[in-house]
């Protein structure tokens, strides 16, 4: 008989992640963010242009096109990130995220950091890092508790 074999909690939410960064239009970097609490799924979040605006797709990337770096200069993007999609999802549906779990496909950046602090996050799960030191600072000193699930280049 074969052994049944049902993913664990955090692989789950981990694989909906990825599944969530899919819808992404962003032509750099494809990032999902599946906000959790009590292993219920409150929102999700994908980075791209928001409702209504013009995806990069279509338009092409300004930060491409400038030649910046990844981590820097984010007020260039016409894209949110996942995390901030997720939070607005949530605040636009009155859920309170308060004490909840991000599951995101990689780490936060510093802008996202600053949200996920006020927003009453309480854990990251992370599959992959990021360049931003700022923003693990940041998370660090707001006791945000941090584990990485999947790639481990921090």
């Amino acid at each position: 008989m074969k052994k049944n074999s049902r993913p664990l909690w955090d692989e789950y939410f981990m694989k909906i992640a990825h599944i969530v960064s899919e819808r992404s239009t962003c032509l750099r970097r494809k990032v999902g963010a599946v906000l959790v609490k009590d292993k219920r799924i409150l929102a999700t979040g994908y980075n791209g242009a928001p409702s209504g605006v013009t995806h990069c797709e279509k338009v092409g990337c300004l930060r491409e096109k400038l030649g910046i770096p990844s981590g820097e200069r984010h007020e260039l993007c016409r894209g949110l990130h996942a995390e901030q999609n997720a939070i607005i999802q949530a605040a636009y549906h009155g859920v309170s995220i308060k004490d909840s779990v991000l599951y995101v496909t990689c780490h936060p950046c510093s802008v996202c950091a600053k949200m996920i602090i006020n927003a009453g996050i309480k854990e990251l799960v992370i599959f992959e890092g990021y360049p931003d030191k700022l923003a693990r600072a940041m998370l660090e000193e707001a006791s945000i508790a941090i584990r990485y699930a999947g790639k481990t280049d921090k």
